[in-house]
């Protein structure tokens, strides 16, 4: 939130893609109360929560069941996108920041953040296993959270997420997150759009 308020004006138009269950969303809106927004999930389910979760606030916020391709042309003054890509393969999460991108306005900013870990030889395993400790997974549990986290999520290294987001066309990347395997950046959609 306090990344998007340093560009999206006070009466900005957000786009959350992964709205989930709506917790991000009522953050915004109580914090902002001229902030409109569009929150994206593929989940029926989450988006019934995200109503429920969002109150009188609700009036504020047009819930879409689908992925990016669903999401409205905008253009939005910001957008966000938390604990969702790191589920998507590396073309999938090109595309999507790609969409992100289009329906930016120009200079408007993207918060993304997500599991990155390193990739060389014994540091994917390593970091984690430091974040099931972090978790506080119980120690007989974590050789088979760690394997399914590794097996399920097509995880990228912090370097091959800074290059997405610039071939997706963002200018400015900026790291304003780590801790250890979840990752965060704000990326700047250029100031001079030459189109999508």
């Amino acid at each position: 939130m306090l990344l998007l308020a340093e560009t999206v004006p006070a009466d900005g138009h957000v786009l959350v893609l992964g709205a989930g269950g709506g917790l991000e969303l009522k953050v915004f809106a109580e914090a902002h109360d001229g902030w409109s927004f569009v929150g994206i999930d593929p989940s029926a389910q989450m988006l019934k929560l995200a109503t429920a979760t969002l109150g009188p606030l609700a009036s504020r916020v047009e819930l879409c069941e689908g992925y990016i391709d669903t999401a409205p042309m905008g253009p939005f003054d910001g957008a966000t996108c938390l604990l969702t890509l790191h589920f998507l393969s590396a073309a999938e999460r090109l595309h999507t920041l790609t969409e992100l991108r289009r329906r930016l306005k120009p200079g408007a900013p993207l918060v993304v953040a997500h599991h990155s870990v390193p990739q060389a030889d014994g540091q994917r395993m390593r970091w984690l296993n430091r974040y099931a400790a972090f978790a506080g997974i119980p120690a007989a549990d974590v050789p088979n959270a760690v394997a399914t986290i590794s097996n399920r999520l097509p995880l990228l290294s912090p370097e091959q997420e800074a290059a997405l987001l610039q071939e997706a066309g963002f200018d400015t990347v900026e790291l304003f997150y780590t801790g250890f395997t979840f990752k965060g950046w704000v990326a700047y959609n250029p100031a001079q759009c030459a189109g999508p």
